[in-house]
C-alpha cells in the first residue's frame, strides 16, 4: 500500500497517532443522569479500557513494560501502558515495572515514560444544565523503531462505534537510510485514510488537513449513519412523541455539527 525506506541501523523516528471519539447521549431527566454517571464509569472503566490498550499493543507487536490505570471521581478514567518493541529480559526491566501483570489493590505509578507508549483519557460531560451530554474519549499510540500505530486505526474506530472521531498523526525526529540520507519519514504516507477502511469510511463524512512537508497529518469523520436509538440514553424512539423526536433529532445533530466544523 505505501513504500517503506530502508532504513540503516535502529529506526530513530517517534510516530504518534492520537484519536479522540465523540459519544453523544441525550437524557430525558435529572432521575437518569446519575444512572448516566453510573453507566460511563461502568462501560468506559480503566480495567476496560486496559484490555483495549493490551490488545493495541498486541496488535502493533510491542511488549508491555508496564501498566498504570486510575478510576476517577465522579467519572473519567486514564490508563498508561509504557511498552517497548522488543522483548527485554527481567533482569534488565526496572524493578518499578509491573510488566503488565497486575495484582489486586496495588497502587501503580509510571515514573517516566520511553518513547513507545500507549495511554487512554475519557472526558465524560456533567452537564446538568442541557440534555444533551458528549464523552470524549482520547488515544494515544506513540512508537519507535519498526511499528507503527497506523495498524490500529480500523481496530479503535471498531472498538468505539463513535458519532465522530478525529486522528492526529505525526512524525518526529529523523534516521537514515542505507545511503546515509537523513529520512525524516519511514513511510511515503499522504493521508490518513489510506489507513482507514473502505467499510470505515462508507458511511462516514471524511475531511483532511495535511502538511505533508511537516510530517503532520490530520482527518475528522463523522458518522452519517444516524439512528437515534444510539444516542437515547434508558429510551427507545416508540417511548417518545414523533414531535419530541424530531426536537431530540436536531438537538443530537446541531451538537455533533458545532463539534465537527469547531462552531457554537
Amino acid at each position: 500500500m505505501n513504500k517503506k525506506y530502508k532504513l540503516y541501523g535502529f529506526n530513530n523516528l517517534t510516530k504518534t497517532l492520537n484519536m479522540n471519539f465523540y459519544n453523544i447521549y441525550y437524557i430525558d431527566g435529572n432521575e437518569l443522569k446519575d444512572q448516566y454517571i453510573d453507566y460511563i464509569n461502568c462501560n468506559f472503566s480503566a480495567d476496560n479500557l486496559t484490555k483495549v490498550l493490551r490488545k493495541v499493543t498486541k496488535m502493533i507487536g510491542a511488549n508491555i513494560l508496564n501498566i498504570a490505570k486510575q478510576d476517577y471521581d465522579p467519572q473519567g478514567a486514564s490508563v498508561n501502558l509504557l511498552i517497548s518493541e522488543g522483548q527485554i529480559p527481567v533482569v534488565k526491566v526496572d524493578d518499578s515495572c509491573n510488566r503488565g501483570n497486575l495484582m489486586p489493590n496495588d497502587g501503580h505509578v509510571v515514573g517516566h515514560l520511553d518513547k513507545s507508549h500507549v495511554t487512554v483519557h475519557t472526558y465524560p460531560e456533567n452537564n446538568y444544565h442541557s440534555n444533551i451530554y458528549v464523552v470524549r474519549i482520547d488515544i494515544e499510540v506513540s512508537t519507535c523503531g519498526e511499528i507503527s500505530p497506523l495498524v490500529v486505526i480500523n481496530y479503535l474506530i471498531e472498538q468505539f462505534g463513535s458519532d465522530m472521531v478525529t486522528l492526529d498523526y505525526r512524525v518526529r525526529g529523523f534516521s537514515r537510510d542505507i545511503n546515509g540520507r537523513k529520512r525524516y519519514n519511514d513511510n511515503n504516507i499522504k493521508s490518513i485514510q489510506e489507513f482507514i477502511s473502505e467499510d470505515n469510511k462508507s458511511c462516514c463524512e471524511l475531511v483532511d488537513f495535511n502538511l505533508p512537508k511537516e510530517n503532520i497529518y490530520y482527518t475528522k469523520m463523522r458518522n452519517d449513519d444516524f439512528e437515534i436509538d444510539k444516542h437515547l440514553f434508558k429510551l427507545k424512539e416508540e417511548d417518545v412523541q414523533d414531535k419530541k423526536v424530531k426536537c431530540i433529532i436536531d438537538k443530537i445533530k446541531n451538537e455533533l455539527n458545532t463539534i465537527f466544523y469547531g462552531k457554537q
